[in-house]
């Protein structure tokens, strides 16, 4: 623990000179074949030396934690400003959507975005003229960050995001703010001087939306003010203020992994509740029941809170409340939630022993004036799994069952809309169980399906979706 001004903060110094280089703890993560046993290996990587469980129990929601690595090499292969240069060369990357352009001078936040495509000439004017460049979506033209958020969001069960930041020695890109995110600021290349502060009051603990821009005065002294260099790590829960400033020695480059937006209790009772009334309102007569003819004359701000009539109009209002409870479709709310989780997810990126083994690596091609290796032929005695744990979600909406997939979902946050694919009553059966089977690969047969030609169509279909893939790779009809 590191005390700063009389507050305990936890502060880990590894001391390790050398640690597993990403590329090949990628290489190793695709040997594990449990999608979930990779996403907490990958957490315990990012976030190594401290057990994942007592980071969760201890840290997390709660307060920040620095690591301090004394090795810069410990994340190399994550990004670094080669491959921003080539993206910028190589990719569509357009201002305001894909990058944006700042400048935090004399206590004042600016954005410098011109409109169109951001080509290298303009962007590193921009940057030597002291501006701080924002990369909103690396993953869409990383695929080292798109396979490390993909694998990461299983961990978290909420959509994990990242934005790098590149800021030019002895300048500040952004004003002091509170975020609606858990952070995780991963120290790439150079060295960058962080301050971090407590939230100002219980209003702004664990926040549902992030902060405006905060002036100095506004946020009181820091808790936290440390130099990040490269390959260590700084966490800090949503709510806590929070401003980095670039030395004059040394550029900065970070990259903050995100997660845990709007993925709160609140979030989810703001979908039971709703649902619980209306459901309460056609079920129950106490909630049809009209107010008292005269509640206007002792009810609200203006009337007295002495009235005695309050007293039993609010025990009412509790009553109700508890019966309430009674009407919750929480289930039914999880889905939803499970829903739009699967909507704002990346798509999985696959191994290429995944690859071989499902639609994408399907022999079908054209050659030699014709279509050639076309369809795949899948029997009973096939043996299928689901390509990733949470790659798929079966909810119903009362007249039909829908199974909700993340297998054509973009690298680009919502460019699509949410993937669903209608499954039939006598094979809702069979789907759940094969959800249940991961990481286990079972049998078409064995599929609780009506008939066998049920069971097969099942697994043509989600064979078809990209969303199962086999124990070897098939063969041609």
């Amino acid at each position: 623990l590191v005390e700063i001004c009389g507050i305990a903060l936890p502060e880990v110094q590894c001391g390790e000179k050398s640690g597993e280089a990403l590329e090949a703890l990628l290489s190793d993560l695709a040997k594990v074949s449990n999608s979930r046993e990779r996403a907490s290996k990958l957490f315990q990587w990012l976030i190594h030396p401290i057990p994942a469980k007592s980071f969760f129990r201890d840290t997390w929601e709660k307060k920040p934690v620095l690591i301090k690595r004394q090795n810069p090499d410990y994340y190399k292969g994550l990004f670094s400003t080669a491959e921003f240069d080539r993206i910028l060369r190589q990719d569509d990357v357009q201002y305001g959507v894909n990058l944006d352009v700042t400048s935090y001078t004399n206590a004042k936040r600016e954005t410098h975005n011109p409109p169109g495509r951001a080509l290298p000439f303009t962007v590193w004017e921009f940057y030597e003229s002291g501006c701080s460049l924002r990369m909103l979506n690396p993953q869409a033209f990383s695929s080292t960050v798109w396979s490390v958020l993909s694998i990461l969001q299983e961990q978290f069960g909420s959509m994990a995001g990242a934005n790098v930041y590149l800021t030019p020695p002895g300048t500040q890109g952004f004003a002091p703010h509170y975020d609606d995110i858990e952070a995780f600021v991963v120290q790439l290349e150079g060295k960058k001087h962080w301050r971090v502060y407590n939230p100002r009051s219980q209003d702004e603990v664990l926040p549902v939306v992030s902060s405006p821009n905060f002036s100095q005065s506004e946020i009181g002294k820091p808790i936290l003010e440390v130099v990040l260099e490269a390959g260590d790590l700084l966490y800090f829960p949503r709510g806590f203020i929070h401003q980095g400033d670039c030395l004059l020695d040394a550029h900065s480059l970070h990259i903050t992994v995100s997660s845990y937006q709007r993925n709160s209790w609140g979030n989810l009772l703001a979908k039971v509740v709703p649902a619980a009334l209306e459901m309460a309102m056609e079920e129950d007569v106490d909630f049809r029941r009209g107010l008292p003819v005269d509640y206007l004359t002792y009810m609200g701000v203006q009337n007295s809170d002495k009235d005695p009539r309050r007293v039993q109009f609010l025990c009412r209002i509790e009553e109700l409340m508890k019966k309430l409870s009674t009407f919750a479709p929480v289930d039914a709310a999880v889905d939803q939630k499970a829903r739009e989780y699967l909507h704002d997810c990346l798509p999985p990126m696959l191994t290429s022993e995944e690859r071989a083994s499902s639609v994408q690596g399907a022999p079908s091609r054209w050659e030699d004036g014709e279509a050639v290796d076309v369809g795949v032929t899948i029997r009973g005695q096939t043996r299928v799994r689901l390509i990733r744990s949470g790659i798929a979600r079966l909810c119903s909406d009362g007249e039909a069952v829908w199974l909700y997939y993340t297998a054509d979902n973009s690298r680009v946050y919502h460019k699509e809309e949410p993937k669903s694919v209608e499954i039939k009553a006598e094979q809702t059966d069979g789907m759940e169980f094969l959800i249940h089977a991961y990481p286990k690969f079972v049998t078409v047969g064995s599929l609780p399906c009506e008939s066998a030609e049920d069971k097969v169509s099942l697994a043509e279909l989600l064979f078809e979706k990209g969303l199962i893939h086999t124990a070897e790779p098939l063969q041609r009809s």
